[in-house]
């Protein structure tokens, strides 16, 4: 007899079991086993081309799948406890083995397939390396370690202990006016004591009064500051002293009264 195996067409022969068992809408949870090995052994004979190599494990499921017939179309035969040497295999157990198998091939096959299609979708994207900018950065310009540079977090705790330290220094004045102060103009107030100082000033030194209102604004300037690079915030370590510097874009920033308003 001469067996005939086209290699290219399944994957092995759970594979070729999966496309049957799809083509004669078979229930994988119900294999009928005597037709299922009837359709494969089919299969087998109808294939065009042998490989010794790879064909002799659609072979060794075709020699499972003759036995498992078999013994399923026998009579099942009476064991006894003491029959140690030959003990009984139930077919029906072979059979949930065997769909235990294919289920879980099915699930490894489906996975492949989702991602062969990712693989396939993102061959179609190109994807550009990143530009080198580094001549066009400023000689002059000091760059903050990243473990020192103050986080917003570091801001808001600095903030938090000035309220509690003047606080307890004096009560605050809480006088309520229907003047407002614009964030730009204290964006404005805060550059200019960097620029004269011409050094990095402590953080609290830049709150000059003691009002709420002040206080506020003069946080959330620093902010705004800080987010357009005209300022820089340094902190050696966790809860020092935060220093407040000039950014390289202080001297093109936009501080006009409204430009800023909350």
């Amino acid at each position: 007899m001469e067996y005939k195996v086209k290699i290219d067409a399944f994957e092995g022969p759970l594979d070729l079991l999966l496309h049957l068992i799809k083509t004669l809408e078979i229930n994988i949870y119900d294999i009928p086993v005597a037709e299922i090995t009837d359709q494969y052994m089919d299969y087998i004979h109808q294939m065009q081309k042998l490989e010794l190599d790879v064909a002799s494990e659609y072979l060794v499921m075709a020699a499972t799948l003759i036995d498992m017939k078999s013994r399923m179309l026998l009579p099942k035969p009476e064991v006894y406890h003491d029959d140690e040497d030959q003990p009984y295999e139930d077919p029906e157990e072979s059979r949930q083995e065997l769909m235990r198998q294919l289920l879980e091939y099915r699930r490894y096959k489906g996975a492949a397939e989702t991602l062969r299609n990712s693989e396939s979708k993102r061959n179609l994207l190109y994807s550009k390396p990143p530009d080198d900018f580094s001549r066009y950065e400023r000689e002059d310009v000091t760059v903050i370690p990243q473990s020192e540079r103050a986080t917003l977090r570091d801001m808001l705790l600095a903030f938090q202990r000035m309220l509690l330290r003047r606080k307890m220094e004096g009560p605050l004045d809480t006088k309520i006016d229907r003047q407002t102060l614009p964030v730009g103009v204290q964006m404005n107030v805060v550059l200019t004591e960097l620029k004269r100082a011409g050094a990095p000033l402590f953080f609290d030194t830049l709150f000059t009064q003691k009002d709420n209102l002040h206080l506020v604004v003069t946080f959330l300037a620093i902010l705004e500051l800080m987010k357009k690079n005209a300022v820089k915030a340094r902190q050696k370590e966790n809860f020092s002293r935060i220093l407040v510097s000039l950014d390289k874009g202080a001297d093109s920033i936009d501080t006009g009264e409204t430009a800023f308003d909350y």
